[in-house]
């Protein structure tokens, strides 16, 4: 499966109807970025969704980043996960991931359980899994949305690797101490292509707010060291600078730099805009010339 250097990470496709969501599939594909990489909250089924956009395309890997553990059976996962992966070989990345308490709990109204537990069973589950259909040629991929110690143990030894999110240059690096050598290390980076510093950390510091309130990723950047100075009021520039990656292109080529550095394989660019909802398809296009 080859990811290439960079990927798109985003959710703006489901605001457009199907077809013109396949359009922009083959449109980053084009632009020479190795992976489009799909959410999953309340919006299109990411498996479905990677179905059509695999479709329009020829070479594109689809991931998704994160399906989550709550939002389908461990039975239904692997089926899609087999179904995906033999119609179209080598492209069809699974992300999988535990959610957070307020999406599982608030949203779907199942009960969060303990994170490194309930992903542990549910892989067992899914290795158990029975599939009566036509058999993949390649072997299914997943990798883990994995940020502590623990839960990149289970991405190593589990999965192909790791897909961390929401997180700063420091931690692609203790990603791979401990994910080793071998395994798949694929960090998502948030992106604001603007030199006006209070503009972009504007755009910055809306995009972080909700996360800023999950603990998932607050106790992970405070095991990088990051405190309540850092983390309250919408977080402190230095925290804000570190998440988000603003100015030109020659910025952005940057970071993305620092993340192979650290031991990256892969990087997937959230690009932020002032219009949440817009598809930035003119930033992903200024942006491929210098990152690809």
């Amino acid at each position: 499966m080859d990811l290439g250097r960079v990927g798109i990470w985003t959710h703006a496709l489901d605001g457009l109807p199907a077809g013109r969501a396949q359009e922009v599939a083959v449109e980053i594909e084009e632009l020479g970025y190795g992976a489009l990489w799909l959410p999953e909250l309340a919006g299109r089924d990411p498996l479905v969704a990677a179905s059509l956009y695999l479709g329009a395309t020829s070479s594109l890997v689809v991931a998704t980043g994160i399906a989550s553990i709550y939002g389908r059976d461990a039975l239904a996962m692997a089926c899609g996960h087999k179904t995906l992966t033999e119609a179209y070989p080598d492209r069809f990345l699974l992300g999988l991931g535990v959610s957070h308490a307020p999406a599982v709990e608030g949203l779907r109204g199942h009960t969060y359980g303990p994170p490194l537990t309930a992903m542990r069973e549910y892989l067992d589950a899914m290795d158990a899994a029975p599939y009566f259909a036509a058999a993949p040629t390649t072997p299914p991929t997943r990798v883990l949305a994995a940020l502590g110690p623990k839960m990149l143990g289970l991405a190593r030894d589990r999965a192909a690797g790791a897909h961390p999110y929401f997180v700063p240059v420091e931690h692609t690096a203790f990603a791979r101490e401990h994910l080793g050598p071998d395994a798949l290390l694929a960090p998502e980076q948030m992106v604001v292509l603007d030199t006006d510093a209070e503009k972009a950390r504007t755009i910055a510091r809306r995009a972080m707010k909700t996360y800023l309130n999950l603990p998932n990723y607050v106790n992970n950047l405070r095991r990088l060291g990051w405190d309540d100075d850092d983390l309250d009021h919408g977080g402190s520039n230095q925290l804000v600078d570190a998440i988000v990656v603003w100015g030109d292109e020659a910025a952005i080529k940057a970071r993305v730099d620092e993340h192979d550095a650290a031991g990256a394989d892969h990087v997937c660019i959230q690009v932020l805009a002032e219009d949440f909802f817009a598809v930035p398809d003119a930033e992903w296009r200024r942006l491929a010339s210098a990152l690809l």
